[in-house]
């Protein structure tokens, strides 16, 4: 291995080594010594980092065929999660689609009956509908004008997927009070989440780097819900964790619950919205934000979901533990630059994330170990 360590490194060629043992499971005849080693640890270990680094040779391969859609514009002011799209396809490899509010509603003029009658059903599969009773008193149970709303605009939304070949999406309008967007826009959350399960990705708010750390998680098998810090609660020692929506369904704690808000949160209109949590046990955050040289960072952490009451509000949460008190690790982590939004998938999945972002010639930075 020196011998061709050095030689690559003078050559210029990265390479990466993996010490263990093959993990045989018989003896060859002409050996001296017992090769039945699959069950020792040196063994284990070894093919655990060669499946990781298998994964992430998956990701690198999958990003530069990826298209990623950006959808109307960035919520205004919020200026970490502006993007330069020619870095974007310049590091990752993908593709960006710039997209008009008129494409969306070019599909919304063609959608048939049968489309929306198919997502009828898909959202009455994949979530519960909520009663009257929450902790936000414009939070009510969804009208039935809302939900067909939201199966028109989610056929419209997975037709524009379709026409664009797009793998993600980015998204947000602000749109002018009463306006024809707007309205469409208020049915977009729902469309989303059912786009997110499939393995398309749909980040709010124009967050185009979140979108692209949801694809990698969902790119390995491990979720990769839309988030941002929604609250401490210092009595449970957790961060809640979560957004007003899209959500991913695939790793959801039992069956999401839709809302109807009377106002969004933080934005124009009023719509169907998301209340969910990811499931308790292991999960990793994974956030992308970009340094002042205009180089992407993944900001990385381990910790633990906790199956613990969340606010009745139509926004998804989850309580997150981590190793060190909410305080401290909030510390360590905003001393990173981050932007506000991560992914979250399910699984300890840092020496992975790490692993994807060598291969990409991405810094990547683990927090609270």
């Amino acid at each position: 291995m020196p011998e061709i360590a050095n030689a690559f490194h003078r050559a210029g060629i990265a390479y990466r080594c993996i010490n263990g043992l093959l993990g045989m499971n018989t003896t060859p005849e002409i050996s001296a010594t017992d090769e039945n080693t699959a069950n020792r640890p040196e063994a284990k270990r070894a093919w655990k980092e060669i499946g990781e680094w298998v994964q992430a040779a998956e990701v690198k391969a999958a990003l530069s065929y990826c298209r990623f859609g950006f959808l109307g514009n960035n919520y205004s002011g919020m200026l970490d999660l502006y993007s330069d799209f020619t870095m974007i396809q310049a590091q990752m490899g993908a593709h960006v689609e710039l997209l008009e509010m008129c494409d969306l509603d070019r599909m919304m003029q063609a959608v048939t009956e049968e489309e929306i009658e198919e997502k009828r059903k898909e959202i009455g599969e994949f979530f519960l509908i909520s009663d009257d009773v929450s902790a936000d008193p414009l939070a009510k149970k969804p009208s039935k004008e809302q939900l067909d709303w939201s199966a028109k605009v989610a056929a419209a939304q997975e037709c524009l997927v379709k026409e664009y070949h797009l793998d993600g999406l980015a998204y947000y309008y602000h749109g002018s009070k009463d306006g024809e967007y707007e309205k469409l826009q208020s049915g977009f959350i729902v469309g989303h989440s059912l786009l997110t399960a499939k393995g398309i990705p749909c980040a709010g708010e124009g967050d185009l780097k979140t979108c692209l750390a949801m694809k990698i998680c969902d790119i390995l098998g491990k979720g990769g819900s839309f988030c941002e810090i929604v609250v401490t609660d210092y009595e449970e020692g957790t961060i809640l964790l979560g957004h007003d929506g899209p959500f991913h369904l695939a790793i959801a704690q039992g069956r999401p619950l839709l809302r109807g808000l009377g106002v969004y949160h933080g934005k124009q209109g009023t719509g169907v919205s998301v209340e969910a949590k990811v499931r308790a046990g292991a999960i990793t955050t994974l956030g992308c934000t970009q340094t002042a040289d205009g180089r992407l960072k993944f900001i990385i952490t381990e910790a633990e979901a906790v199956n613990a009451p969340i606010m009745t509000i139509g926004n998804t949460q989850t309580h997150v533990r981590f190793r060190k008190d909410p305080d401290s690790y909030m510390d360590e982590w905003f001393a990173e630059a981050p932007t506000h939004h991560f992914a979250m998938s399910v699984g300890h999945n840092g020496r992975l994330f790490e692993k994807t972002a060598d291969l990409l010639g991405i810094r990547s930075v683990t927090l609270d170990r």
